[in-house]
């Protein structure tokens, strides 16, 4: 049991790295470290994100079908008002963490708590893959979920209540891929042009002058020191926040230029939209969900909107055996036969016009199908 025994671990932390060495060349899969990373990665880059926000927000909701009505009625009711962690209630929230945490590390494990009789079930838990450790049981089919604790782990206790899903693990492994794997090398060049960016604007934004002073006679060199002193401190004067604008006067040859306005700053808009690029790319989320105002025709909108469909009916069939275990688990404590039906609501992307105007196109060639029949 994962649930009320679970043990606050240390966080692992992650030295600053030097350019010869990279330390994400040295993670191991399903490392604490390599989940520290992917979390830093979402903390850093904000496109990274909305973009597993809006995945998991555009799943959709679902409905079950069960043979017997009474008990379709009774999991319809479990499914909108089971308790979720600490503070949340309803299936959807329990699967928007249980997803969340599966496209971020690549695994996800859950855990079905019941009641003390066992009669019902109480909450629904996303456990933290800190507090866990999955290994390979005695064939290559079965995964082990053990608990850690101090100096080592031990086994769950109700391996039947736990939920575990791997998304898209290599062959012969047990844990999943994350769907973050290749973006550190692209998010650290992002992360540096921001950084350089950001440092630039403090240099040239917070505009400094470079006053000069060329005595000319030479009773102005025999003064030379004295003078500069003076200029120096009413340009500091003059330089000084305050309600208005102060002006600075000088008798003789000074000049005032103002340091760094002859270097131009690198343009960073080709650069940062390829990395971007490549994160779309990756996550999969269409630019126009994420803000981007790159120039797309509406063709190209509606190709990218079916594919983005594609990819949510893909994690719908991976979330579908947890779901499918809840379900059954709930209908067998309450005397019901395991047999359901998952039926998920239809994902559309589309504006309502258009949905509309299908619709509307539907309806007339029903009609002219009707019509053509009676004739």
């Amino acid at each position: 049991m994962i649930f009320g025994k679970k043990r606050r671990l240390a966080a692992p932390v992650l030295t600053a790295p030097r350019d010869s060495f990279r330390w994400e060349d040295h993670l191991s899969a399903g490392s604490a470290m390599e989940r520290r990373l992917y979390q830093s990665l979402r903390e850093s880059v904000p496109l990274i994100d909305a973009a597993l926000y809006r995945i998991e927000r555009l799943i959709g909701g679902f409905s079950v079908e069960c043979p017997q009505q009474e008990a379709q009625q009774g999991l319809q009711s479990f499914l909108r008002s089971v308790r979720v962690n600490a503070g949340q209630c309803g299936m959807d929230s329990f699967l928007t963490g249980y997803l969340d945490q599966l496209l971020t590390f690549g695994s996800a494990v859950g855990e079905i708590v019941p009641t003390v009789d066992g009669g019902e079930i109480f909450a629904l838990y996303n456990a933290s893959l800190d507090g866990v450790e999955i290994c390979r049981g005695d064939n290559p089919l079965e995964a082990v979920i053990r608990r850690k604790e101090a100096g080592g782990s031990v086994p769950v206790e109700y391996p039947e209540r736990i939920l575990f899903t791997a998304f898209n693990p290599p062959p012969g492994e047990i844990l999943g891929t994350s769907i973050l794997r290749g973006l550190p090398f692209v998010s650290r060049i992002l992360l540096t042009i921001f950084k350089t960016i950001g440092t630039n604007w403090e240099r040239v934004g917070n505009v400094r002058f470079a006053v000069t002073y060329k005595p000319g006679s030479e009773g102005e060199r025999a003064f030379g020191r004295e003078r500069a002193q003076q200029i120096a401190a009413e340009w500091s004067r003059a330089m000084q926040e305050g309600p208005g604008v102060s002006d600075f006067v000088s008798v003789g040859d000074v000049s005032v230029k103002v340091i760094g306005a002859d270097n131009q700053i690198l343009d960073s808009e080709i650069p940062v939209r390829q990395m971007m690029e490549q994160m779309v790319a990756k996550l999969g989320v269409p630019p126009f969900l994420l803000g981007l105002s790159w120039s797309t025709t509406e063709r190209m909108s509606a190709q990218q909107a079916d594919l983005l469909t594609s990819e949510l009916e893909d994690y719908r069939r991976i979330l579908q055996p947890a779901l499918a275990r809840i379900c059954a688990y709930w209908l067998g404590i309450h005397g019901f036969s395991p047999e359901h039906r998952i039926v998920w609501d239809t994902i559309s992307l589309r504006d309502e016009e258009e949905l509309a105007s299908a619709r509307l196109a539907n309806a007339q060639a029903e009609k002219i199908e009707r019509e053509l029949e009676g004739m």
